[in-house]
Formats: C-alpha cells, sequence, structure tokens
C-alpha cells in the first residue's frame, strides 16, 4: 500500500528582521518556526532548529543588514547560511533561502582591476549548503539571478510604488525620473504602467570613489510637473538628494522619491530631511531604527507579496501570476 506524505511548510526567521518574518507568517495564517540562534564569545554563530523539519518545505527569511550596535551584514550572511545547513542536514524536504535584500548586490561586475564580483562570490555560498531556491525582491542587477544554478525568484514591489502614486499623484502631474542611465530600464517600466512622461538626469559616477556621484543635467520635461524619482534603493541618499535639487532648480512643483530598499546608511536620513524631497516612499525589506527615520519617510508592506510568493512555491504554483496584469 502506497504511503501518501502530506506537505508542511515551515517558515523560520534569521535574526535580522523577526519582525517581517512574523508579518509574512501572519498572512499565510501561520507561526514562525522555533530555532535557537547564539553567537559564541568569539563570534561564531550558532543555530538550532527546536522542532522536527523532516520532509518539510523550509522557508528562512533573512535581509541582508548592518544594525547599529549590532550583527553586521555579513554576519547575517553566515547565520543564514548555518541555518540552511542545519535544515539540509536535518532532512527538511526543501530549503528555500528568502533574502527581502540580497547583501553585496551592487559588486555584479568588476569596473576596475583587481576587484572581485562580489555577488557572484555571495551566491556561491548559499548554493554550498545545497539551498533548493532563492527569493530576493528587486535586485539591484537582474544579472545576479544568472549566479546561481537553483531557481531564482525574483520579485518586485513595483505594485506597491505603482499604488503609492495612483492614490497621490494626479495623472496630468506625473513625470518619473531616472536618477542615472542605470535606472532608465526600471524607469520606463514605471513610465509605461501610469501611462507618464519620463526624464533622465545625466550623471558622471567616480569609479574609484564608493557613494560619490555627480548629477549634471536633465533630459527631459519636468517644469511644473510632480517629479517621480525611481531607485532601487537609498543609501546614503547623496544621489537622490542632489537629483532633487537639480530637478527643482528646472522647475519641478515637487518632488517625490521612490526605493524598495531603505538601507539610509550614515548621513541619509538628515540628507533627506534637509532635502527638497517631500516624500520618500520605501519597502520594509529592512527594518529602519528609529534615528533613521524621518519625517517624510512613507514605509509600505511588503509581506502579502513575500507571502503570496511563499504559497506560490509551497503549491508548485507559477510565482510569476502573482504579478500578473502588473506589467512588471
Amino acid at each position: 500500500m502506497e504511503v501518501v506524505t502530506k506537505k508542511r511548510m515551515m517558515i523560520f526567521s534569521g535574526s535580522s528582521y523577526p519582525e517581517l518574518s512574523r508579518e509574512v507568517a501572519d498572512h499565510l495564517g501561520m507561526r514562525v518556526g522555533e530555532v535557537k540562534l547564539s553567537q559564541f564569545a568569539n563570534g561564531e554563530l550558532y543555530a538550532r532548529f527546536a522542532e522536527s523539519v523532516r520532509g518539510a518545505d523550509a522557508f528562512v527569511l533573512q535581509s541582508h543588514v548592518s544594525l547599529p550596535g549590532g550583527m553586521s551584514i555579513n554576519d547575517f550572511i553566515v547565520e543564514q547560511l548555518v541555518m540552511l545547513d542545519a535544515l539540509k542536514r536535518a532532512s527538511a524536504k526543501r530549503t528555500i533561502a528568502v533574502i527581502p535584500y540580497y547583501g553585496y548586490s551592487r559588486s555584479d561586475k568588476k569596473a576596475l582591476s583587481r576587484e572581485p564580483i562580489s555577488a557572484r562570490m555571495v551566491a556561491d555560498m548559499y548554493e554550498s549548503v545545497g539551498v533548493d531556491r532563492i527569493m530576493s525582491v528587486d535586485l539591484h542587477t537582474g544579472q545576479i539571478q544568472g549566479f546561481f544554478h537553483d531557481p531564482f525568484d525574483h520579485l518586485t514591489a513595483m505594485p506597491l510604488l505603482v499604488q503609492w502614486i495612483e492614490d497621490n499623484v494626479a495623472p496630468a502631474d506625473r513625470v518619473v525620473v531616472s536618477p542615472d542611465a542605470g535606472r532608465v530600464r526600471l524607469t520606463e517600466k514605471f513610465a509605461g504602467f501610469l501611462g507618464a512622461p519620463m526624464a533622465i538626469l545625466q550623471k558622471r559616477r567616480d569609479p574609484s570613489q564608493h557613494n560619490v556621484a555627480v548629477s549634471l543635467d536633465v533630459i527631459g520635461e519636468v517644469e511644473g510637473k510632480t517629479a517621480i524619482l525611481i531607485d532601487d534603493m537609498i543609501d546614503t541618499a547623496g544621489t537622490i538628494c542632489g537629483a532633487a535639487e537639480l530637478l527643482k532648480q528646472r522647475g519641478a512643483g515637487r518632488v517625490y522619491a521612490l526605493a524598495t530598499h531603505p538601507l539610509l546608511s550614515g548621513p541619509a536620513a538628515q540628507r533627506l530631511q534637509d532635502s527638497e524631497i517631500e516624500k520618500v516612499v520605501v519597502t520594509n525589506t529592512l527594518p529602519i531604527p528609529p534615528e533613521r527615520r524621518t519625517d517624510k519617510l512613507v514605509v509600505l508592506s511588503i509581506a502579502p507579496i513575500l507571502a503570496s510568493a511563499l504559497k506560490a512555491v509551497f503549491e508548485d504554483q507559477s510565482v510569476s501570476e502573482i504579478f500578473r496584469g502588473e506589467n512588471v
């Protein structure tokens, strides 16, 4: 007689952002699984699951972030790898790494000689622990998917951000702006979905310096419009704030900035608060400590999109169907 084993889905959280993991689990009517996470005196990380995972599809949620006064992005990457290794050794049927923000994503190619391609190195580490599938949201460059041999679900926050624009900016006032040539394709998607014109900021970047860029001019008509700057992340906010100032100089009536990932490193919060930007709209792919928040910040929840993707993977359904009709 054939024995039919019922499929099981389990969700576990690393320690970088347990609040998001709980929110995703709540959307699915589930609880976050029990796992003991600790750190030895010498800094080595430890994980032990407090319940059986045998035969389960185990999802491990962890955003790659550095927390003020706490663990670093490197710690959180290793912690997720340790958890995935433990799950594989405990006979989980499938292990799925859910990485709302993928660390080292900006190091996806060599710009100068003798540089690493760190995004590929991170991919190799995940494959080395036998991960069966990876999920992430709005990668800095889509080519990172090709660094993995395993299935990669590239989710997008575009439906959330587009909906915010539709709810808050009149159609006749909109112009969607790319802060540099590298974001043109993303901006075209937003502009196409909204039926809005677009503009591009011409920018020169010094490849020998990180987080340093100079905006030179605006290509496109922004005078009297609400300029909507689109990017995948806001790190130190120097680029986005400089872009907003230039747009105002060229006659833009209002400036909004939209991005998926709120890294908000160093002087970012103060720069945004002092800038020409009226609203900074981001998602909660990363935790935002109180000291990095500003009155201009609007945070949209990515949890419903993550929950739908997890459910689709568990039920062996198409993840792309989640975004059907969203023009993404």
